[in-house]
């Protein structure tokens, strides 16, 4: 980055502002990248490699959740009326469809037994998006850590990992403009409609860790608190064992590298990787 660059970057911008809706806007459209599920070129898999895949047993939770993600998402667009916001929940909307596209090439190509759900219809278009968004942050920090442990590991060709790459950098890019468009939203309200509004966006978040508490309560093993979390349980099925303490490191690192790649002038997450540094200070290296 050059030395104009980082210095305009580096200029505070409002909160809620025409200027931070614009650049928030932009930096969704203009990062976008184009390609096609449907024509990915699948790499040929060994024997040991296939029996491996098609044992993970997240597939069918990860569609669950892409589908009401997807839905929530698309259905969302209808909340804004700055029309390049709009423009961009749509497009991220249609990402999040296409993660349910890749998945289903992914099952159909090798063979992976899933259930694809109805469509699921959201119930409050409000409710649901920061639902999903809070959710998606709590998800999408720990997704990041578990690729990086997988591609680590070995256990699967890197061609096969490396088509999911895209896949985080549209994670990284949703809780980015999430988080922005969270302030965004509530700066738009009458300043007396914004203290319950920060108190619905509370008692969401309140939800989502109470049920990521539950998930990592079950570690030491038996079945995951919730089907919703199982980003949080996963590093148990791709690659060599890994401490809770290991994995938030893993977490945290790949979090502050893939966010670094975007405009410092937008909010970051704070929540989930703040709650991260301070479990993984506390907690002892071995557990």
């Amino acid at each position: 980055m050059s030395v104009a660059r980082a210095a305009f970057e580096s200029t505070a911008i409002r909160v809620g502002s025409p200027e931070h809706k614009q650049l928030l806007a932009q930096f969704f459209l203009d990062s976008h990248r184009d390609y096609d599920p449907e024509r990915i070129a699948w790499p040929v898999l060994g024997r040991e490699e296939l029996a491996r895949l098609t044992a993970l047993p997240f597939w069918q939770e990860a569609v669950a959740t892409e589908n009401v993600t997807s839905n929530t998402v698309t259905a969302a667009a209808a909340l804004e009326a700055d029309p390049q916001l709009r423009r961009a929940i749509a497009l991220q909307g249609f990402e999040e469809q296409r993660h349910a596209r890749l998945l289903a090439a992914l099952a159909a190509h090798y063979h992976i037994p899933i259930e694809f759900p109805a469509a699921y219809v959201p119930r409050d278009l409000e409710d649901d998006f920061l639902f999903a968004g809070f959710g998606e942050c709590f998800d999408s920090f720990f997704a990041f850590g578990l690729f990086a442990l997988a591609r680590a590991a070995g256990l699967f060709p890197a061609a096969l990992v490396e088509v999911f790459e895209p896949v985080m950098e549209e994670e990284v890019r949703h809780i980015l403009f999430f988080v922005n468009w969270v302030k965004v939203r509530r700066m738009d309200l009458p300043w007396w409609r914004r203290p319950a509004f920060r108190l619905r966006c509370g008692w969401i978040i309140l939800k989502q860790v109470a049920a990521r508490v539950r998930t990592a309560r079950s570690l030491s093993g038996g079945t995951p608190a919730s089907s919703e979390n199982f980003t949080l349980t996963a590093h148990r099925d791709i690659g060599p064992p890994v401490t809770l303490h290991g994995l938030l490191g893993t977490c945290l690192q790949e979090n502050d590298r893939r966010m670094a790649h975007y405009d410092a002038r937008l909010l970051r997450p704070r929540l989930v990787p703040g709650i991260a540094r301070v479990v993984h200070r506390l907690l002892p290296s071995r557990f």
